[in-house]
């Protein structure tokens, strides 16, 4: 099969016999064998019964039924775990992804041996107050993950099959499968300038939380990606730093104390002091960090994927 098209969906009944026509044209013209995988992700509009009735009239058409909403990142998982195709693509519900990019995406993949290749939206028709705020993140995202990519939260993306079955997209790390997919070692990612519709039918889904939510996610992602193996290399590092400088710091408040006796200078006692106190709390401090990374090796090094490393080739 040459291409899956996984479509994650929250109330979206309207925009769906319309997408399905307009993808099934495309790939009818480009002679490619497909699959439309649609994953409700617990809508409480008809959704269903217009996957149902798809799927009944069009063998190509499968669908996923979410009991409630688990959210974008879920609905994705599930849909490249059934995903059969050489290449796979992803697009919003909504009609704001256009269906004529997906033989240029199928071509960057396959021609041009891309692994990812992600679309964006260069000129989009959204208010300012999304705009703006997705300006920021896709700056931030670019510094923290070293891609260059423009829009890292484009929903039309294409990927070589073995990328979708190596990545685990959990949580909200839907904004994050460029950077899931660098980590897995799949570091061949593009991008292609696409067309950007403004929303046909329903409402937006997504609120500004987030955008907040997307840094938390990505500070987390950063995180494991640096130290999720080796947790000591983080804590134990800060913990010992700050437990030297306590240490050192009590040290100095000691002897600044025995050299004012030895020279007959006024001095008080140590506990009256506000510096030893802080350089105490350093010290239990740096403790409790040495501690957690010490507990973090011993977690990880009893993990059942620590060894679980992606073979590309073997002879």
């Amino acid at each position: 099969m040459d291409i899956s098209v996984v479509i994650p969906l929250y109330n979206e009944a309207d925009s769906l016999p319309e997408l399905h026509a307009w993808i099934k044209r495309v790939m009818d013209q480009n002679q490619y064998s497909y699959e439309i995988i649609f994953v409700n992700d617990g809508s409480t509009d008809n959704s269903w019964d217009v996957i149902e009735a798809l799927s009944a009239q069009y063998p190509e058409v499968r669908g996923i039924k979410f009991r409630r909403n688990y959210g974008k990142s879920p609905a994705l998982h599930e849909g490249f775990a059934r995903a059969q195709g050489d290449v796979v693509i992803t697009m919003d519900a909504d009609l704001q992804d256009s269906p004529d990019e997906i033989p240029e995406l199928y071509r960057m993949i396959k021609e041009d041996g891309y692994d990812l290749v992600s679309g964006w939206k260069r000129k989009r028709y959204d208010p300012l107050t999304k705009t703006i705020p997705t300006k920021l993140f896709n700056a931030t995202a670019r510094k923290v993950s070293g891609i260059k990519l423009n829009d890292f939260n484009c929903g039309l993306k294409a990927y070589r099959l073995p990328v979708v079955k190596s990545i685990e997209v959990y949580g909200d790390m839907h904004r994050y499968i460029p950077y899931l997919a660098k980590n897995a070692g799949f570091k061949r990612i593009g991008e292609k300038p696409v067309q950007h519709q403004s929303r046909k039918y329903g409402v937006t889904k997504f609120g500004l939380d987030r955008f907040v939510n997307g840094y938390l996610d990505l500070i987390t992602l950063w995180f494991f990606s640096k130290f999720g193996v080796k947790p000591m290399h983080f804590f134990g590092l800060m913990g010992s730093l700050m437990f030297m400088i306590g240490f050192v710091a009590a040290v100095f408040v000691g002897a600044h104390k025995l050299y004012a006796m030895h020279s007959g200078l006024p001095y008080r006692l140590v506990t009256d002091n506000p510096y030893f106190y802080l350089s105490l709390t350093a010290m239990i401090l740096g403790t409790q960090l040495f501690l957690a990374g010490f507990l973090g090796e011993l977690i990880s090094r009893n993990a059942t994927d620590r060894n679980n490393y992606n073979i590309e080739k073997e002879l």
